[in-house]
């Protein structure tokens, strides 16, 4: 008789949230950006109970937010039986420790956060090695009290310094050597994809750009005919693709690369140099938002100093309003005589805004309900075709 297996679910993990009001953001932002951690917070499997902010004209050195503050998320916590508190700004490691011993939870800033999502979304080898040097970097200077996570990878009183060396002393080493590695491993996989470019031939190449979330993976699979992995998450794109694509009697590749974010970092945008390279060797961008979203209008300015930030400021660009099927606004009353505010602009308003004064093309779609994929088809043939005519003028095969 087969003994029958008891499979006890994971218990969901439940989060505090912690921002900052200050001269840099104010108090309605403070709250944009704390719905945007814990949308952050769900794509990593922790489930948000409550927000916490308080103004502070700058950060505490030893526990980032006041005692007064810390005292009533303490209390909150262990009420509520909360077993993560996430902050919405990078701790430094003394801040990480002192709150790890003061609350007995566990501490994640949105570094971290945004680390361990990468970590679970990366498929590939490439992808892998990237996320692990970014992490790898972040620990480091956080290895003093820390779990015990190396310890596996420790030998036995065998170790190069012997049984007197410190443990945290083998920690680091064993964390700089995985760096060492992983830089190592991530400049050959980097000189290998180089080539690949280099091997395309004679193909227009176009990128598709955007804040994360905002379809550009359901553009991708709509224009080129593939399966890229698309959802209603945050970084559901990790792992570059590059589809070759015909419109009409056009070719030129297309590629879907990581969704960018507000304070992406650094250690990410270092790690996925070879990623963000398929980016600043395009010759057409395809700039994507979710017009849908109420703060849109941030997304785009993040986007646009993340690409100046990796040298891809300057590049040819299609601005592409995305989920127009999901877009609502506030209608004002007949009587109401207060001044429109951007919620109470219809669509049609909202395209006779700043929006009518792009120098760039801009277009209106959904790509979901397959909204004016007509127009938008016809935009990219037009940018791809002049550019392949500048670059290959002998070489008409394509058109």
């Amino acid at each position: 008789m087969k003994k029958e297996l008891n499979v006890t679910e994971k218990p969901i993990e439940t989060a505090v949230l912690i921002g900052v009001i200050n001269k840099q953001q104010n108090e309605a932002l403070a709250f944009e950006y704390l719905e945007e951690l814990a949308f952050l917070a769900e794509t990593y499997g922790v489930e948000t109970k409550k927000t916490f902010t308080q103004k502070l004209e700058k950060a505490d050195k030893a526990t980032f937010i006041g005692k007064g503050k810390l005292a009533d998320v303490k209390a909150y916590i262990i009420e509520n039986k909360i077993s993560v508190v996430i902050f919405d700004d990078e701790l430094s490691p003394s801040q990480q420790r002192n709150l790890e011993t003061e609350l007995g939870v566990k501490i994640i800033d949105r570094t971290n956060l945004i680390l361990e999502i990468f970590s679970q979304r990366a498929q590939t080898a490439h992808a892998r090695t990237q996320v692990e040097l970014a992490r790898q970097k972040y620990l480091l200077p956080r290895l003093t009290g820390m779990w015990t996570h190396l310890e596996r990878q420790r030998g036995g009183t065998g170790t190069r310094g012997g049984a007197g060396e410190k443990e945290i002393e083998t920690d680091r080493r064993i964390s700089r050597d995985r760096i060492a590695q992983l830089q190592e491993d991530l400049r050959i996989i980097d000189k290998q994809m180089a080539t690949q470019r280099k091997n395309r031939g004679e193909f227009v190449r176009v990128a598709l750009v955007g804040y994360t979330n905002v379809g550009k993976s359901t553009i991708m699979n709509l224009i080129s005919k593939s399966e890229v992995f698309a959802e209603n998450k945050l970084f559901a794109t990790l792992d570059t693709t590059v589809r070759k694509v015909t419109i009409e009697n056009l070719f030129f590749l297309l590629c879907d690369t990581v969704g960018f974010i507000r304070k992406l970092p650094t250690q990410l945008v270092e790690s996925f140099k070879s990623t963000l390279d398929e980016v600043r060797e395009a010759d057409l961008l395809i700039h994507v938002v979710d017009i849908s979203h109420p703060n849109f209008e941030d997304h785009i300015n993040v986007v646009k100093q993340t690409l100046i930030d990796i040298g891809a400021g300057d590049k040819p660009t299609i601005l592409v309003f995305n989920k127009i099927d999901a877009f609502t606004y506030v209608k004002k009353d007949e009587d109401d005589l207060t001044p429109a505010t951007k919620e109470n602009l219809s669509l049609d308003e909202l395209k006779n805004t700043w929006m009518k004064d792009l120098n760039e093309t801009c277009l209106f779609i959904s790509a979901q309900q397959k909204n004016n994929i007509v127009d938008f088809k016809k935009a990219i043939y037009d940018k791809v075709k002049a550019i392949h005519i500048k670059r290959f003028p002998y070489n008409n095969l394509f058109y």
